[in-house]
This record gives C-alpha cells, sequence and structure tokens, in this order.
C-alpha cells in the first residue's frame, strides 16, 4: 500500500509521462487537409503536399516509436505504401499499415540487426519521388544496429553483432554517458551520425524526433541517424582512453577506429553535406516538457514548486546527496520553497558498476537517499523521494524507479536489510523489490530522461 505521499509523487510522475505521450504530441501537431500535410512548429509551420509524392513510407526506430506509428498511421491511413520500426520488447502497438520488429535494449540483440537491415533496404529504395516519414526515439541505436564494413587495401573490416555488443557492455559499465556511448556507436556503423540520410537521398524526410538526451542534442538522440555530426573518429578513441577500456573492446574494432581517424574509412555525416539533404528534423518532446508537466500536477496537488534543472547528469550516488542536502534545506529553512515544497529535476545519471547485483540509476538513487535518511537524526521525517525512468525500464528492470522515505526505511529495518550492502553490489532492485519501494508503470512507450520528485512536508 502507498503512503499518501508516495501516491502524490506517482500521481506527479504520470502526469509528466503524460505531458510527453508522443500519440497525443503527433495528433495534435499534425494536420491534414487537402492533401496538404502540415506540421505545427514554434518557429514556423512546415508543409508537403502529398501530390507531389508517388510513395510515403514510414521508418523509424526506438522505445517511443510504436506511439508515434499509431499517431501517423491514424493521420495518413492507407496513404502509407509500407513501413518498418524497431521498438523494444514489449513497448508496442496494433499497428495495420507498419510493420513492427521488436529487439533489445540497451545492448543489441539479432533482432536490431534484422530490423536496421530491413530499413536500410526500404530506405534505400527511396527516390525523389518519395516521402519518408521517419519516427525516432530513445534507444534507437541499440535497436537499429547495423554493424558497420569496409574493404581498405583488400582487407575486410567487419564489425560483428558480438563486437557491438561487447563494446556496449564495456561502456555502460564504466560510466560513459550516453553522448559518449552514441559517439562510439556512430562511428561503429552503417546508419547512425547522419548515414541513414545518405541512404535515404534523394527523398524528402520529416524526421520526428522525441529526445531522451540531457540538452536535447539532435547529434546524440539515436546516435543521430537524420543529423549531422560534429564528433571524429578520434573522438571515439578518446574516450575509450580516457575510461581506460582498450583491453575490454574487441581488438579489430579498435583497429576500425584507428583507421577512421587516420582518414581510411569515410566519416560521419558533417554539416556541408547534411545542408544538401532534403530533410527536416522536428524535436516534438523533450524532458522540459516532461518537467513541466509535473510540476502543474505538484501544484495542483497543493505544493509549491521549484524545477531545479532538466540537465541533471553525473553518478546517482552524488544526484541522491544533492536531493538530501536540498531536503534538509528545506525541512530546515526553507530554502527554495515554503512547505509542503515539491522540488523537481530531470536529466539522466550514470552508474559505474562495481557490483554484480540488478538496477538501474534511478533504483541507484533512490536506494542512496533511503541511505542518507537513515543517518538522519529525524529518520527522514516530512521527506519523500521518488527516482524513476520515463520510458518506464530503468535499466534492465521491469521497475521505472524506486520510492525512499521514512516508511521504506522503517520496514528495510525491520526485514535486518543492510542498504550499504545492496549498494556494494550495485542491487538497488531487489532491495527495493523486497521491501515494496519499486515503482513499476509498465512500458510507457515514451521516452524522455529521468524525473526525480522530492516532497518536504
Amino acid at each position: 500500500m502507498m503512503t499518501k505521499e508516495q501516491d502524490h509523487l506517482a500521481q506527479i510522475f504520470s502526469e509528466a509521462l503524460d505531458r510527453v505521450d508522443p500519440y497525443k504530441i503527433i495528433t495534435n501537431r499534425l494536420n491534414l487537409s487537402n492533401e496538404i500535410l502540415t506540421v505545427a512548429m514554434d518557429e514556423g509551420d512546415i508543409s508537403v503536399n502529398l501530390n507531389d509524392f508517388e510513395r510515403i513510407i514510414v521508418i523509424g526506430a526506438g522505445k517511443a516509436t510504436a506511439k508515434m506509428a499509431l499517431a501517423i498511421e491514424e493521420i495518413l491511413g492507407d496513404r502509407i505504401e509500407s513501413g518498418i520500426i524497431s521498438v523494444k520488447y514489449g513497448h508496442t502497438e496494433k499497428l495495420q499499415y507498419i510493420k513492427t520488429i521488436e529487439a533489445a535494449h540497451p545492448v543489441p540483440d539479432e533482432n536490431g540487426v534484422k530490423a536496421a537491415h530491413m530499413i536500410e533496404t526500404l530506405a534505400c529504395s527511396a527516390t525523389d519521388k518519395t516521402l519518408v516519414i521517419n519516427l525516432i526515439s530513445g534507444g534507437g541505436s541499440a535497436l537499429l544496429t547495423s554493424p558497420m564494413s569496409a574493404e581498405i587495401d583488400g582487407e575486410k573490416i567487419a564489425i560483428t553483432l558480438e563486437d557491438k555488443q561487447a563494446v556496449t557492455k564495456s561502456l555502460l559499465a564504466c560510466g560513459a554517458d550516453i553522448s559518449e556511448i552514441n559517439c562510439i556507436r556512430k562511428h561503429l556503423s552503417n546508419l547512425k551520425g547522419g548515414r541513414l540520410l545518405r541512404c535515404l537521398r534523394p527523398a524528402r524526410s520529416l524526421n520526428f524526433i522525441l529526445s531522451d538526451v540531457v540538452g536535447d542534442n539532435l547529434d546524440t538522440i539515436a546516435s543521430g541517424m537524420t543529423s549531422f555530426d560534429n564528433s571524429t573518429y578520434c573522438d571515439a578513441i578518446s574516450i575509450i582512453d580516457h575510461y581506460e577500456i582498450r583491453n575490454k573492446i574487441p581488438p579489430h574494432t579498435l583497429k576500425a577506429l584507428e583507421l577512421g581517424n587516420l582518414g581510411r574509412l569515410v566519416e560521419t555525416l558533417k554539416k556541408e553535406e547534411f545542408n544538401k539533404v532534403q530533410a527536416d528534423n522536428i524535436l516534438i518532446g523533450t524532458n522540459r516538457i516532461a518537467l513541466l508537466g509535473a510540476r502543474d500536477k505538484a501544484i495542483e496537488l497543493g505544493y509549491n514548486v521549484q524545477i531545479l534543472t532538466s540537465r541533471l547528469e553525473g553518478e546517482a550516488a552524488n544526484a541522491a546527496d544533492m536531493f538530501w542536502a536540498i531536503a534538509q534545506d528545506e525541512r530546515q529553512w526553507e530554502l527554495l520553497e515554503k512547505k509542503p515544497a515539491c522540488i523537481i529535476a530531470g536529466g539522466e545519471t550514470v552508474v559505474t558498476i562495481k557490483g554484480n547485483g540488478k538496477g538501474g540509476r534511478n533504483q541507484e538513487m533512490a536506494l542512496t537517499f533511503l541511505m542518507r535518511l537513515g543517518q538522519d537524526k529525524l529518520e527522514g521525517k516530512g521527506i519523500h523521494f521518488l527516482a524513476a525512468s520515463t520510458d518506464g525500464n530503468d535499466g534492465p528492470t521491469d521497475a521505472a524507479g524506486g520510492f525512499a522515505d521514512a516508511a521504506v526505511l522503517e520496514k528495510s529495518r525491520k526485514m535486518g536489510l543492510s542498504i550499504a550492502d545492496y549498494l556494494k553490489n550495485n542491487d538497488s532492485y531487489h532491495f527495493l523489490e523486497k521491501v515494496g519501494a519499486l515503482h513499476k508503470t509498465g512500458p510507457t512507450n515514451t521516452n524522455v530522461c529521468d524525473v526525480q520528485v522530492l516532497i518536504v512536508k
């Protein structure tokens, strides 16, 4: 049973999700009238005459892409000639015209390779009489895996799925952030880093993008399949050296990056080339929009609200310490807002994995916060915290995140659980599961990073 405050935290998070529902966003922004498709944009509408095209195809990848596809089907219906999307297992919708392939995330699998091949084939069939609707959301990097292959001086350079799995696991474990991970992914792929646009030329494309990265950089979301890329092979090698993981990267994968750095492999798409392509990148949803939804719900529930940032990064444990510091200031001095206060933040933290447990960055944050509550002379009285991922899957788990408050602390003590031991093993999931403090939403079919909500009463 949830406490009243936990219920409030859940409601606030739910409103954040609703505000970035990709189906609602697309159906609100797109209008089709007399074969003129119009995309409403703050900076000026984009209009396309469908009579100018012989074919309309839909492609895409990401955790939120199925809901985006559902909206596109409702608007375009049987005008869609064909379509293929790749989504995370379970993140699906019932579609009529667009084929769905389910694949693994964050570590790619064979289905992600299959989806990439099918989408690349469809993309390469596009002509100047083809309108391509591209639906991109977070997770697209793993869900659309097209390992790079090339031939240099008679020697074949071929990256395998197993290579990309090894690289992804090493980067996730060392604490690299999503921009760093995607920099390397882009330089080992046939589709990322704008390379998908090379397949689509000379077609016109409308690329609808839901951001799951801090700062909403288009070249990082799903590894920037339809954006120009500022990063280089040199940057990719520098990231590997920074985290000292050369010995964990397959040798021929390193060789490919080094050959690219020497100019022997084609770079990702750069701005000059991008400017010659008929592509509109349309950012439809962000973490900031989710935080505004959370704010409005918190106000409705009677709280005085402060949004800290949509750019929270760094180690999850350090972020938890920051929230604990804020909670104490609020309880004692009302430093940010008068009580009852609700402090909201968003972004995407990381966890440097040292143990063999199960969990995600938000569960790790909640458990670290709970440990701080246990050191409080008031034992967390009046303080309630939720950290959760907007896609409904925090790390490789079936929970969005976790709660931390005095009720959770008391239950864990009665059960004799050692918070420190579980944190040492990066096993936040099993701790929170035992005390009933996991927040499970199921797949939300949206994805705009994470949301943290702190209540101080």
